[in-house]
């Protein structure tokens, strides 16, 4: 089974061009189960796939609750191995999928954090004066409202992405799937004052010429990571609301 949880994922990378993080998610999924199974069936060789059964994928699930793994966890390694198995079935290894009729846990519903248009409005004036970065902080809020786009397209952003005449934003989301979404005239100018304050201390980018500029960069002139989008949308959210407001909130509200 090992061979052919290695070629299942050389399939999420190449041919369906799944991201780094799905792949090391699954990976690390794949490895778990793989290792407990060896534990409880004891082969003494290598782990053929039709030795799975339903039983030993809720045996793994439940040893992994009672470790404490949270039932967002146990929902995705439950997905991980369907799809793993599901693939099996498709190449003929298997004829039936064992993890197909196994139930998942339920999962806590929790109602998504949405900003009222006064509170979005009231936070997007927070990154007042002129200095350059309120300047490109007001830019990236106001971006991420009024595009609803996920923060790591924000940060794939480049500057000739966008067409202002159509008033639209290419953007790269999961899977590297191109998308036009609308971006408001607000955000657009926000953009522009950001842009032009750059070009009031440095040059347009570092780096090579031929390389993309990103919309959005940092005090070097490189792109944004989504880590300090996170920080910047938890800093102005706490004077908001005395607690930060994940980075979703304004898709949310979007």
């Amino acid at each position: 089974m090992d061979r052919a949880i290695r070629t299942f994922l050389d399939v999420l990378s190449v041919q369906q061009s799944a991201s780094p993080l799905t792949i090391r998610a699954y990976a690390s999924d794949l490895a778990q189960f793989h290792a407990f199974a060896l534990g409880v069936l004891k082969p003494g060789g290598p782990l053929a796939p039709h030795a799975v059964t339903p039983a030993l994928i809720r045996e793994f699930l439940a040893a992994r609750d009672r470790k404490g793994e949270k039932k967002t966890s146990l929902a995705r390694k439950l997905a991980c191995l369907r799809s793993f198995f599901r693939y099996l079935v498709r190449i003929g290894q298997l004829e039936v999928n064992p993890a197909e009729d196994v139930r998942a846990p339920k999962l806590p519903k929790h109602l998504p954090q949405v900003l009222t248009k006064d509170d979005a409005g009231a936070l997007m004036e927070f990154p007042g004066g002129t200095e350059r970065e309120g300047v490109r902080d007001r830019a990236i809020l106001e971006t991420l409202y009024s595009t609803g786009a996920r923060v790591s397209e924000l940060v794939g952003m480049n500057c000739d992405d966008i067409s202002r005449s159509e008033g639209l934003v290419r953007v790269r989301g999961k899977g590297r799937k191109e998308r036009a979404i609308p971006l408001g005239s607000i955000a657009l100018e926000a953009i522009d004052a950001y842009h032009a304050q750059i070009s009031m201390v440095a040059g347009p980018s570092s780096g090579r010429s031929s390389d993309p500029v990103a919309v959005f960069r940092n005090r070097r002139g490189g792109r944004l990571t989504t880590r300090t989008i996170a920080r910047i949308v938890a800093k102005y959210s706490r004077q908001l609301t005395g607690g930060a407001v994940h980075r979703h909130t304004l898709r949310h509200a979007f």
